[in-house]
């Protein structure tokens, strides 16, 4: 089945930018948002605070969940899991788009690992720390291509 259309990607990103879960859905009402969040929340434990866009189907979904009071909305508050889409909607571009949902979903999931073993954390330590852990990472990687 070819497919070409609008999907939502579902982000379960923490505070340091790591993705823990990209989930693919072709609608983004409040049934998807609450099996986003169930599968997040089932593997990743219950958060501290759980920040969203103002989109009403989050807010369904976290009072059917009884997390309504960890929901956390402000103008920029989202920032950090849009600024994730970024290099994920490059990479797509490049890519030409994708025909088939499936492959999105594995696209999304691979990105989401690599992006996390290279993203590295550069403003928050010293040059040669930065160095030693981008060195570990390649060398990890060169372990999973061989």
């Amino acid at each position: 089945m070819t497919w070409a259309g609008m999907v939502c990607l579902w982000p379960a990103v923490d505070q340091e930018g790591k993705v823990h879960e990209s989930y693919v859905t072709r609608t983004r009402n409040k049934d998807a948002a609450l099996r986003f969040m169930k599968r997040a929340l089932k593997r990743h434990g219950t958060p501290e605070a759980i920040t969203t866009d103002g989109l009403r189907s989050y807010r369904a979904a976290m009072n059917e969940l009884g997390n309504a009071g960890k929901q956390e909305i402000g103008r920029w508050a989202n920032s950090r899991v849009e600024n994730r889409h970024l290099p994920f909607r490059q990479r797509e571009r490049a890519m030409m788009q994708f025909q088939q949902m499936k492959s999105l979903q594995k696209f999304a999931s691979v990105h989401a690992n690599v992006h996390n073993l290279f993203n590295l954390e550069r403003h928050l330590v010293d040059r040669q720390t930065f160095k030693e852990r981008r060195s570990a990472a390649l060398a990890e990687w060169q372990s999973f291509a061989s």
